[in-house]
């Protein structure tokens, strides 16, 4: 490039000039100064929400199954826990005769950090050649151990660990408000990775390496227990039903309370996303390099398809008496009094007289939005064979919404929905074959690898 190329340019600081030149703009913008006087007093988002869109968001649904209370995750990032075992406990409801059941999310939150703790110092072993400012390391380093997850790693949890009765490992403190447990744990993972980085470095022995990171993990389990509670390794169930009759069934160990009261098959179902930037074809797999919790389990796994195809197969999936998980960027257009979700409903634009309009795939690109929240969908409401809105039971608790439950109107699903959970013989051949084939790998630190 030439001195004299006109597309060279040099960094510019603002000038009070230009900024005097917007506060005169400002002060002469009739519109402006009465959306200041608005929001100074009053949320944005009631300013800017679209009535008229909200009351077309009805909460009636022509497929409808939930008859349950909607579960609380409280302060914690476990939605995508809460979301799989509210799939879970749908069966288990029905296999013991009662109305509500809640499996132990703590009990699920308990064996997903210690896994992944392991899973952790794993990588940072197989990265010890690298600088710890690198991308990969610093990445996981960065982010290690969230609450967040993604459908095979519960699938991973679940495989090797089963499942247990919400009362035989109740919510505790911290599993409720997971901050300070969280900060300790990281602390004590990332002195450990240079311990075990260190060790490498120097040429010990595997067997060496292998003893450390007991020693490592030893610390783990022990600040984990402190903080969650011991999980039982058998347990007798003994419970009421909603009739009063009363069941004693023996005992179990978690794996086999899952079998038992549960019909779903893990292995059977797939996550589909929606991965809207054109280099990642439609029709192929996609995995995430470094995601994943259990060593040895399945990877994560998306097949990347369209928005209406996750439609349909959802609302087939409704139709036939089942709930779909599915994995969102929550927050964007939410009407949070009601739990109204639709696009547009918010409308920033109009208040700011500034035109915030984009698509999905630049918001992906550009880190405008993600996977940050799971729920499950009880219900779809369908005109002519084709949904118009979504039923969703969220895990914030009965006292807000619909008592927990939320509606979506069908046009935030093509915005802000990026994946749900279906069977594996729901989808169409062309699906089915991507399967088999060698995924495409994402990097760690890519859109698709946030953790809902």
């Amino acid at each position: 490039m030439s001195a004299n190329d006109d597309t060279k340019r040099n960094r510019q600081a603002l000038t009070l000039a230009q900024i005097g030149e917007w506060d005169a703009r400002f002060a002469a913008d009739e519109r402006a100064r009465l959306a200041m006087n608005a929001v100074a007093r009053t949320s944005v988002d009631e300013v800017a929400l679209d009535r008229e869109k909200m009351l077309g968001v009805q909460l009636s649904m022509s497929h409808r199954l939930d008859d349950w209370e909607a579960a609380n995750q409280k302060r914690s990032g476990r939605c995508w826990l809460f979301a799989a075992l509210n799939l879970l406990r749908a069966d288990t409801r029905k296999h013991l005769g009662v109305k509500n059941f809640e499996f132990s999310q703590n009990h699920a939150m308990y064996w997903d950090k210690i896994e992944r703790a392991n899973y952790f110092l794993e990588d940072m072993i197989d990265l010890a050649g690298q600088a710890p400012d690198d991308r990969v390391p610093m990445f996981l380093l960065s982010n290690v151990l969230d609450d967040g997850g993604q459908w095979n790693m519960e699938v991973a949890i679940f495989e090797k660990h089963g499942a247990v009765p919400k009362a035989l490992m109740p919510e505790t403190e911290s599993s409720s408000n997971t901050y300070r447990m969280n900060g300790s744990l990281r602390t004590l993972l990332r002195k450990g990775a240079r311990l075990l980085r260190e060790a490498a470095e120097q040429g010990a022995r595997a067997s060496a390496l292998d003893d450390l990171k007991q020693a490592i993990m030893g610390d783990v389990h022990r600040v984990l227990t402190i903080h969650l509670g011991v999980p039982p390794t058998s347990f007798e169930w003994r419970w009421n039903d909603d009739e009063g009759k009363f069941h004693d069934a023996g005992t179990f160990t978690p794996q086999e309370f899952l079998a038992k009261y549960t019909d779903i098959t893990l292995s059977d179902y797939v996550c589909l996303v929606d991965d809207p930037r054109s280099e990642h074809p439609k029709g192929r797999a996609l995995t995430v390099a470094h995601l994943g919790n259990v060593v040895g389990a399945d990877p994560v796994l998306y097949l990347n398809t369209d928005a209406e195809t996750m439609k349909r197969i959802s609302a087939e999936t409704i139709v036939a008496g089942e709930t779909v998980w599915f994995g969102c960027d929550v927050e964007p257009q939410m009407e949070d009094k009601e739990g109204l979700w639709s696009a547009g409903l918010i409308d920033y634009s109009t208040t700011y007289g500034v035109d915030l309009e984009t698509t999905k795939e630049d918001r992906v690109r550009y880190g405008d939005s993600a996977m940050t929240h799971a729920m499950l969908f009880t219900g779809v409401d369908l005109v002519d064979g084709s949904p118009r809105r979504w039923r969703v039971e969220n895990s914030w608790g009965i006292e807000k919404f619909d008592k927990g439950f939320c509606t979506m109107d069908d046009s935030w699903f093509d915005e802000y929905v990026f994946e749900v959970v279906v069977r594996k013989d729901r989808l169409p051949d062309e699906l089915k074959a991507a399967l088999t084939e060698e995924p495409i790998v994402l990097d760690p630190w890519d859109p698709m690898g946030a953790l809902a």
